[in-house]
């Protein structure tokens, strides 16, 4: 076999006619009639966006992307005294520098470093990489970013163009400092996920599997199927006919909500006299939570009773005066709906004896009207059943996202059944929870228990526009965002539609797996984040095939073009689209057929 990394002149395809910064212009050989090069019975195009060429300095070995393939007249294009006759025009391939290293014959490795310390010069030579070269050169990437004695490299699928080498991702980086998998609808995002995740479960070192805590927001239902025994489903939804295999009735009472999420669950954003009935809101919870922890009595039947009711011999005021309405004490939602009806309802707008006016007390009905359809909701029985001896504790809810359950590391929460108006609050409880749970830990415990948080279609729940009945889940979401990281909370973002998802969220992520984006706002969006924003890259993200991705950030060896694994039918989401030309070769729906769907809907 020939030596790696020498000056081949079959590899030879043009001369640097221009260097600026990392940018370099090549003029391609005359003789090149076709953009393709037969090298040892292997055929390598020519000037492919995203492709690797190498120049030749000394013993070093620059490398370089390829980002256009143009010819010298539309460079020129305008400007005075330039005209080029067809038969003077030259065809230009230009390349961002990437990387350099050396190449040890001995022991056959590539020593390699990202970033140029020498820059080549015009008329130097250009050359084409070998499949085996670039195997090297990203096997040499990958072990120069394993930093710690236990190798976080775990391979997500292969580089594109470089003899089926496998990618690898350093996971400390991808989890760590958050990651986006972005991408139209199928190009194969859920699959990807699916793949990643596999991944992780599949990995060993030292013939010892990994334990990950990952907890998956699923809004359409999809990822159960993908997962099997390595995963607890817990449905957010009261439906009769489900089965063991739709998972677990989710626990997460409504006095794990903050106030806040509260406030947003009862009022929602149409509200007209928001500001009052925020305030209303607020003092029923602190009264509620203060008669449950024992600081204050119950109003019983007292109407003018409430905060001001005569206080227990034992009660320490301060704690009543500098009580926390956003600590996670059980409350009744009797007690609740008590203090909102019986005390504010004769205090709001009450002067000298007049009763309150008819409008004063409108917002009053309105409240406890909402909460009255919100009980009643057989959807919400598991956030609004009322407190009870016997209702889960804050242990208890913690338990079903982060604890130990006998293999079953991936823990799917499935929200498909639920409105956006509760499918926002809930995503802000649950990632509010995971939040201050990894708060309250010492350092060494957050060592030992690192949590990965994924929010698929993230643009419904942290959008890049102001909606009320998101509010709370993007300040949620944007927290574990800014600061998850020290406390060993990792973040992944999935989208269909990365414009439509918060900016400040999207920035924070720190790698990137892209899959095909048709719509130019889309990709426009995502250049702006892109660490190694290589033009020549998100130039292909239009025309990727299905799996195929650009994956690119700290997690990443270098930024590359890579297919993603491909997992039997088993193991992938329930994502697929509908067929109507199959659904079509049916009969329509019976009278019977129809009355079962009607009893599930209406049960």
């Amino acid at each position: 076999m020939s030596e790696l990394f020498s000056p081949r002149s079959e590899l030879k395809i043009g001369r640097i006619v221009e260097v600026s910064g990392n940018s370099l212009r090549i003029e391609l050989d005359d003789d090149i009639n076709e953009l393709v090069r037969a090298v040892d019975g292997k055929n390598y195009p020519i000037g492919q966006i995203g492709s690797v060429i190498k120049i030749h300095f000394g013993r070093k070995v620059l490398f370089a992307f390829v980002r256009l393939l143009r010819m010298r007249s539309e460079v020129l294009d305008g400007a005075e005294d330039t005209q080029i006759s067809p038969s003077d025009d030259a065809r230009l391939l230009e390349a961002d520098l990437f990387g350099q290293g050396t190449w040890s014959q001995a022991s056959e490795k590539l020593n390699f470093t990202r970033g140029v310390e020498t820059y080549p010069l015009p008329l130097q030579q250009a050359f084409l990489c070998l499949n085996k070269e670039l195997e090297s050169v990203y096997k040499a990437a990958e072990y120069n970013a394993a930093e710690t004695s236990i190798s976080p490299m775990v391979p997500i699928g292969n580089y594109v163009g470089s003899n089926n080498a496998i990618c690898r991702a350093n996971i400390d980086k991808l989890f760590g400092h958050h990651f986006a998998i972005l991408g139209s609808t199928g190009s194969g995002k859920s699959g990807t996920v699916a793949s990643l995740l596999h991944s992780i479960l599949d990995y060993e070192h030292d013939s010892k599997k990994l334990k990950p805590r990952i907890i998956i927001i699923d809004p359409h239902g999809e990822y159960a199927k993908a997962f099997g025994d390595s995963a607890l489903v817990y449905r957010a939804y009261n439906d009769a006919s489900a089965t063991e295999t739709d998972g677990e009735l989710l626990k997460l009472p409504y006095w794990l909500m903050s106030s806040d999420e509260l406030r947003s669950l009862v009022i929602g954003k149409t509200e007209f006299e928001a500001t009052s009935q925020n305030n209303i809101i607020y003092e029923g919870i602190s009264y509620a939570r203060q008669v449950q922890a024992s600081l204050i009595k119950d109003i019983g039947d007292n109407p003018l009773g409430g905060i001001n009711a005569e206080r227990e011999d034992d009660v320490d005021e301060d704690k009543v005066l500098n009580f926390d309405r956003d600590k996670p004490v059980p409350f009744k939602l009797t007690q609740f709906e008590k203090h909102i009806d019986k005390v504010q309802g004769r205090k709001l707008g009450k002067t000298d004896n007049m009763a309150p006016s008819s409008s004063e007390r409108g917002r009053i009905d309105k409240i406890l009207k909402k909460l009255r359809i919100l009980q009643a909701n057989p959807q919400l029985k598991f956030l609004m059943e009322d407190f009870s001896e016997n209702a889960p504790t804050l242990q208890d809810v913690l338990n079903q996202f982060i604890g130990e359950s006998e293999g079953k590391h991936i823990r799917i929460i499935d929200i498909s059944g639920l409105p956006n108006e509760v499918a926002g609050p809930l995503t802000a409880l649950i990632a509010r929870l995971l939040f201050q749970y990894k708060l309250w830990q010492t350092k060494d415990e957050r060592k030992k228990d690192p949590v990965l948080f994924i929010c698929e279609e993230a643009h419904r729940y942290v959008p890049n526009h102001g909606e009320a009945q998101y509010k709370e889940a993007q300040e949620a979401i944007r927290r574990i965002a800014k600061e998850g990281r020290k406390y060993g909370l990792g973040l992944g973002l999935i989208s269909q539609r990365p414009s439509d998802v918060e900016s400040t969220v999207l920035s924070q992520c720190n790698s990137w797996i892209v899959l095909r984006l048709t719509n130019s706002g889309d990709q426009e969006h995502v250049a702006k984040f892109l660490p190694d924003s290589l033009s020549g890259l998100t130039k292909m993200l239009p025309a990727l095939t299905r799996r195929e991705a650009i994956f690119v950030g700290e997690a990443a060896a270098l930024p590359s073009r890579i297919r993603i694994q491909k997992l039997p039918d088993n193991k992938l989401p329930d994502s697929n689209d509908i067929s109507f030309s199959e659904g079509w070769l049916n009969d329509p729906m019976d009278e019977d057929e129809l009355k079962s769907i009607v009893d599930r809907w209406c049960g």
